[in-house]
């Protein structure tokens, strides 16, 4: 045999050992933050361009994995699962639609479209995670709003919001659910608050 077909036929029975020693992929669900509507809202518009920021987040918090605390401050994440995208832009991305589907503001805009803006609304994400109390996970989002004048980037006004949503279950899929509905508590408040700020002038 000559030494040609020695090494590639040594070469391919090292690929087919190795091709059986690595370990399987594990299989990953990948989850879409649940959709919410708003009704618009039946007050006087604003005549005021608003632009909605990905929020700063952790590292942890900066990824597609849904966090949870188990118990304790351990944090950690739903094996096997994934959001469709990093939390801080599933979230931006859920508050411009609902803002836009509220109606109030003439425009609504994300950070990515760099269009031209009065009010910029940026903020803080210190949890995104769904956390076991009582042996019931509850999902908790906190978001530390600013907003800001687009031109100057002076802060307006700032607030935190806190919402806890009790999931119907402990199964993932009822957990996605209750992430969707905290979502649209905390768009909800944060809609109001937007535009009683941006209707006082500031």
């Amino acid at each position: 045999m000559s030494i040609g077909r020695y090494l590639a036929l040594a070469g391919l029975a090292f690929a087919l050992t190795a091709c059986t020693l690595l370990p399987q992929a594990e299989p990953v669900q990948v989850y879409l933050l649940p959709a919410a509507s708003l009704p618009p809202a039946s007050t006087t518009k604003i005549d005021r361009v608003l632009r909605i920021s990905r929020p700063r987040a952790s590292m942890i918090l900066s990824s597609t994995r849904i966090a949870v605390i188990p118990a304790g401050s351990q944090l950690s994440s739903y094996k096997g699962a994934r959001w469709s995208d990093e939390a801080p832009a599933l979230l931006r991305d859920r508050l411009v639609e609902l803002f836009i589907d509220d109606g109030r503001f003439t425009t609504v805009s994300s950070d990515d479209q760099h269009l031209l803006t009065d009010l910029d609304l940026q903020g803080s994400l210190a949890a995104f995670q769904a956390e076991y109390r009582n042996g019931r996970p509850v999902v908790v989002i906190r978001y530390d709003a600013h907003l800001a004048s687009s031109g100057s980037q002076r802060i307006l006004a700032s607030r935190r919001f806190e919402v806890h949503q009790p999931s119907d279950g402990e199964q993932l899929e009822a957990v996605v659910a209750a992430f969707g509905q905290a979502s649209e508590r905390l768009a909800r408040q944060l809609i109001d608050w937007t535009a009683t700020q941006a209707a006082a002038g500031r």
